[in-house]
C-alpha cells in the first residue's frame, strides 16, 4: 500500500496549506515541522527521527497541511495515501485492523504529549484540588440499567459517536453496554482505577481534570457524543485523571472486555469503532492546541 519516497537535506516534504493527502513514515534521517510566527519567523513545533509518522490525521479526516516539513538530513521512507489507507481498513482483516490500531496510537501519543505541554503552562482558571479520593472507583456499586430512561432508538443515530454506524452496528454496541446516570458533581472514574469502562456522553457533560498538587486543571469538557476513558481500556493502563459530570449526565457503559473485543474484532461494527475513536482523539487534540495556543499567548503577553 505505501509507496517509497526519498528527499535531500533541506527539502519540503508538505508545505503549510497544501492539502493533505495522507501520512508520511520515516525509515531513515530526521525531519522538523515549522510554523511561521506573525513576525514572520520559523517556530519548530516538532522534530521527527526514524520511525516517526506525521500527516497520520490526514487518514482519519480531509483537511490541509499544517506545518511545513522539511529534510534535516537525508530522508527515506514511506508514504501511504489516504484513499489507500481508507481502502485497506474497510476490508477489517488482520493487517487492517493492526494498521488503523497503530495510527489510533500514534493519535493517541501525540495527545499525551500535548497535554504535558498543556500542563506545563500556567492557567489562570485553575482551581484549588478538591477532595477526591484516589484510587476508589466513584461508580463502584453502581447499578447499570439493560435500558435507557428513555426511547434511544433514533437518538443514538445522531450521536457523533455513531456516524456512519448502521442500526444493526450500533446494536451491536449498544447490545453489550449499560447505561448510568450522574448527578451533577458525582464522580465517574478516578486516577489509579482501573479502566473497566469505556463512557460514551448521552445527555448532559463530563468534565476530565488532573490534580497538580494543590491545584486541579481542566484538561477536558465531554458533550453528547464523545468518549471518556478509552485510552486506558485500549492501553489497559489504570486512569491518569479524573472524570466528574458537570451536569447531571446519561452515560453509555461500555465494559472494558466488550469494548476491546468489538474494536479489535472483524466485522462492520468494528471499523466503525475504530474509527470513531480516531475521530474522538482527533477532537481532543483540536480542544488541547487550542487550549496550549492560548495559554502561551497569555504568557507572552504578561511577559511583555
Amino acid at each position: 500500500m505505501a509507496r517509497p519516497v526519498s528527499y535531500a537535506k533541506g527539502e519540503a516534504i508538505v508545505r503549510h496549506g497544501d492539502p493533505a493527502r495522507g501520512a508520511y513514515v520515516l525509515g531513515e534521517g530526521e525531519a522538523e515541522a515549522v510554523v511561521m510566527q506573525p513576525g514572520g519567523d520559523d517556530l519548530v513545533v516538532a522534530r521527527f527521527a526514524a520511525g516517526a509518522m506525521f500527516g497520520e490525521m490526514s487518514l482519519v479526516e480531509s483537511g490541509v497541511v499544517t506545518a511545513t516539513v522539511r529534510a534535516t538530513s537525508p530522508v527515506s521512507g514511506w508514504f501511504v495515501a489516504t484513499e489507500d489507507f481508507r481502502a485497506l481498513v474497510a476490508r477489517s482483516d488482520p493487517p487492517a485492523v493492526r494498521l488503523q490500531h497503530a495510527v489510533t496510537l500514534v493519535l493517541a501519543d501525540k495527545l499525551a504529549a500535548l497535554n504535558v505541554q498543556l500542563l506545563a503552562c500556567a492557567a489562570p482558571e485553575d482551581l484549588p484540588a478538591r477532595r477526591a479520593p484516589r484510587g476508589i472507583d466513584p461508580l463502584a456499586g453502581v447499578p447499570r440499567s439493560r435500558s435507557a430512561p428513555f426511547d434511544v432508538a433514533g437518538f443514538l443515530p445522531k450521536l457523533a459517536f455513531f456516524e456512519h454506524f448502521a442500526a444493526d452496528e450500533i446494536d451491536t454496541v449498544a447490545s453489550r453496554s449499560g447505561y448510568v446516570e450522574v448527578a451533577r458533581g458525582g464522580g465517574i472514574f478516578a486516577a489509579d482505577t482501573p479502566s473497566s469502562s469505556v463512557f460514551v456522553v448521552l445527555r448532559g457533560a463530563v468534565e476530565v481534570i488532573m490534580v497538580l498538587g494543590e491545584r486541579e486543571r481542566r484538561i477536558a469538557v465531554v458533550g453528547p457524543g464523545q468518549m471518556v476513558g478509552f485510552i486506558g481500556v485500549l492501553r489497559e493502563n489504570r486512569h491518569a485523571n479524573w472524570a466528574f459530570a458537570r451536569e447531571s449526565s446519561l452515560l453509555l457503559d461500555i465494559p472494558a472486555g466488550a469494548f476491546r473485543e468489538i474494536y479489535f474484532g472483524h466485522e462492520r461494527a468494528s471499523t466503525r469503532l475504530r474509527a470513531a475513536v480516531q475521530r474522538n482523539l482527533l477532537a481532543s487534540m483540536a480542544h488541547t492546541n487550542r487550549s496550549l495556543t492560548r495559554l502561551l499567548a497569555q504568557a507572552e503577553l504578561a511577559a511583555s
